[in-house]
């Protein structure tokens, strides 16, 4: 077996059946009750008999989301070769979001000299409403105190507090107003600018009444391409420790064919805990 080739290799103590399961789609006891499963959760999508017997047999991502769906995993990992949005499809088609909560997004960590930032959402919504922007950081504030942090949220824009009157300066405005209705507790500030929100000294000058003190470490910003390009630009520049994309609101991860062998285990880690929370809740 290739799997058991490859511990032997590189010399691991972890073995198939004692400390983990190896599901192989082409010889697995479950595929007769999988493909006839999936039909039902595709109703009236398109999805024939033959169609669902093919994608269980060949699609890993449908196969562990069934299992997922099933109760038979408690996460998913996925993603690491083909399109992110493919993947993500998959993922919602199968399970949706976790009770309770209505918007999808990615949030990616970057550990930096210094210090550890939260960006969202990095992969997901292209341009998320008002209420999307609010949701997206309570969730992504909600997983920031998993890691033992207080979450410091800044809603970024190109406007500084009401400088620009722009549809997205106005979005940010907003959700800012809002976040302080449904989430008192949470420290966030915003519409501001990324220099206005990294340094203190700058946000004193220009808005001396912030409720935000010292550095966010939570960066919400208004639409996929700039939070995509703010997120890869720090990791290229900034020579640090990636973590993600952490999806929020479902019990799976899409991760992305540049993930390292050190970012798969460090979000398998990331998954384990996410499960265990929410199965305690």
């Amino acid at each position: 077996m290739v799997v058991e080739t490859r511990i032997e290799r590189l010399g691991l103590r972890i073995r198939p059946k004692r400390d983990f399961e190896l599901v192989n789609p082409e010889d697995d006891p479950r595929y007769d009750a999988y493909w006839r499963s999936y039909p039902g959760i595709m109703d009236r999508r398109g999805v024939s008999p033959d169609a669902a017997r093919t994608i269980v047999r060949t699609d890993t991502t449908f196969i562990a989301a069934l299992m997922v769906k099933r109760g038979e995993a408690d996460a998913m990992i996925c993603g690491t070769f083909g399109e992110f949005y493919r993947h993500l499809k998959h993922v919602l088609d199968i399970l949706g979001v976790r009770k309770g909560a209505a918007t999808v997004a990615a949030l990616d960590a970057l550990l930096l000299t210094n210090g550890a930032f939260f960006l969202c959402d990095t992969h997901v919504s292209a341009d998320p409403s008002t209420d999307e922007v609010v949701e997206m950081a309570m969730l992504a504030a909600e997983f920031v105190r998993r890691f033992g942090m207080v979450p410091k949220a800044a809603l970024l824009s190109h406007s500084d507090f009401g400088t620009v009157d722009t549809a997205s300066a106005r979005k940010m405005r907003e959700a800012v107003r809002l976040l302080g209705l449904r989430a008192p507790e949470l420290e966030v500030e915003g519409e501001m600018r990324a220099d206005t929100a990294l340094s203190e000294e700058v946000r004193e000058r220009v808005f001396p009444n912030s409720r935000l003190s010292g550095q966010p470490n939570l960066l919400v910003l208004p639409t996929l391409d700039a939070a995509n390009i703010a997120f890869n630009l720090l990791k290229a520049l900034g020579e640090g420790l990636s973590v993600g994309p952490i999806l929020l609101s479902a019990a799976a991860h899409v991760l992305t064919p540049a993930v390292s062998a050190r970012g798969l285990v460090n979000m398998s880690a990331l998954a384990v805990v996410d499960a265990q929370f929410h199965a305690l809740a």
